[in-house]
């Protein structure tokens, strides 16, 4: 009996201990992805900025800008990028909109990303675009990769239309959550005119004709949670200028917005939250579970091993047969 018992305990330790991984390095890659209907939104907000005023042409001080940035899961176009793709492909429809104090819209850039939803990686398919326009996106834009490295990566800029490094610049804690942060610096690159401007009957063609120019530069922080590679906080210290051309009036240059630009407090907290509870889940798959199936894994075939050992124990008193009596001699 208890060789038979030690039979089943060994079969069940080597199951647990080839699930163990099994579940890290294969059920792992494939169970953990972005949905494709995922829908979130995230407002920043930069204070004591400085604007331009389209009206006059000239440059004013504002008390508070906010800028609301939104992501939006399109599951149709997924459906079809995945067919031609052969891979699991999320489709987010974004939106930059940003609000003067007065509560008008100032400028707003609408986007589509296409990527991998396991790897976050860019994938090309038609309607990859900024603001209208097509683009080729070369390495990650708003969320790392699961399980996030302590290197630099490659991240796209959309107001530039450029992928640059972001650069890995060590660990810190940030409201309880262990966090890499990244630095990325775009330096003054020429950019194009948002194609919605504040102002009627001044468009993005007509201020191109005049010859002005539109020049941009930003130095961005994000603080990432390494196990979900979501940004938990975002800055950005950005400026734009209007150079040369006749809208100036003989000015070089104005500054068309500067401003250092947050996180809202509140959202902070909701993203630290939701991290929190989302980083649980993926680390069930690549710690939790797989370190449980190999410790049960073993414990099963220490068991198994002493009673095996057991069964086959020395000194045991061994069952003797009963005996016929024998008849009595005469």
């Amino acid at each position: 009996m208890r060789r038979k018992a030690s039979l089943i305990l060994l079969a069940f330790a080597v199951f647990f201990t080839a699930l163990s991984p099994l579940m890290r390095w294969y059920a792992f890659p494939r169970l953990a992805k972005i949905p494709p209907s995922q829908y979130q939104t995230m407002v920043l907000e930069a204070k004591n900025a400085t604007l331009v005023d389209y009206g006059s042409m000239q440059e004013k001080k504002v008390p508070k800008l906010t800028v609301v940035q939104t992501l939006k899961g399109d599951v149709e176009e997924s459906d079809k990028i995945e067919k031609s793709a052969g891979r699991d492909v999320v489709v987010w429809n974004g939106l930059t909109y940003i609000v003067g104090p007065d509560g008008k819209m100032v400028s707003q850039i609408p986007e589509r990303y296409i990527f991998d939803a396991h790897s976050q990686e860019p994938v090309h398919a038609t309607g990859e675009s900024v603001d209208g326009d097509p683009v080729t996106r070369q390495g990650i834009e708003f969320k790392w990769p699961f399980l996030t490295e302590k290197r630099d990566y490659e991240y796209f800029d959309a107001r530039a239309r450029v992928t640059r490094p972001i650069h890995y610049k060590g660990t810190e804690t940030f409201r309880g959550v262990k966090i890499y942060r990244f630095e990325q610096t775009i330096p003054w690159t020429k950019v194009p005119f948002p194609k919605k401007l504040p102002v009627k009957g001044i468009t993005a063609e007509s201020v191109a004709k005049t010859g002005t120019q539109m020049w941009y530069t930003t130095d961005r922080t994000f603080l990432v949670d390494p196990t979900t590679g979501a940004p938990v906080y975002g800055e950005e210290k950005h400026k734009e200028e209007m150079r040369g051309g006749t809208l100036l009036g003989g000015r070089d240059k104005i500054t068309a917005f500067s401003g250092d630009v947050k996180m809202r407090e509140d959202y902070i907290k909701d993203t630290v939250d939701l991290v929190k509870s989302q980083r649980t889940l993926v680390l069930l798959l690549t710690s939790y579970l797989p370190w449980g199936f190999l410790v049960l894994g073993t414990l099963l075939l220490a068991l198994s091993l002493w009673l095996e050992a057991r069964s086959r124990r020395p000194g045991e008193p061994r069952s003797v047969p009963d005996r016929e009596p024998e008849p009595a001699g005469v």
